[in-house]
């Protein structure tokens, strides 16, 4: 599994991700075909894919993956720990796995250098 520096040093895998994309989306678009239309966005085979990020809060320190989703499978492709400076969002999360918060997002991107 990648690293965040490992992430930093994959310039074609950056431009893939993203950014819009949370869990909710993808389930709809890759696992609810019936209704992906109402999205305005339409999966045609199991070649179409997306990278995304979420944020994944069931361990005691919350976990940013880098997930690939077909609608076969999501598989995790990179995985790191949230600064520490974003964890007082955190307190009192339910555990589950969620999109990332604007600050967080904003800060990846930043880090990423994606625009």
């Amino acid at each position: 599994m990648k690293t965040l520096e490992d992430l930093k040093a994959d310039r074609k895998l950056i431009d893939f991700i993203d950014w819009d994309m949370t869990p909710e989306e993808a389930v709809t678009l890759y696992l609810e075909w019936g209704n992906n239309w109402s999205h305005g966005r339409l999966v045609k085979s199991k070649n179409d894919v997306s990278h995304y990020f979420v944020l994944n809060t069931w361990d005691k320190k919350p976990v940013i993956f880098l997930v690939k989703r077909n609608s076969e499978e999501a598989s995790e492709i990179a995985s790191f720990d949230v600064p520490d400076e974003y964890l007082d969002n955190f307190s009192g999360t339910k555990k589950g796995v969620y999109a990332l918060d604007e600050k967080i997002k904003s800060w990846l991107m930043e880090e990423l250098k994606a625009a």
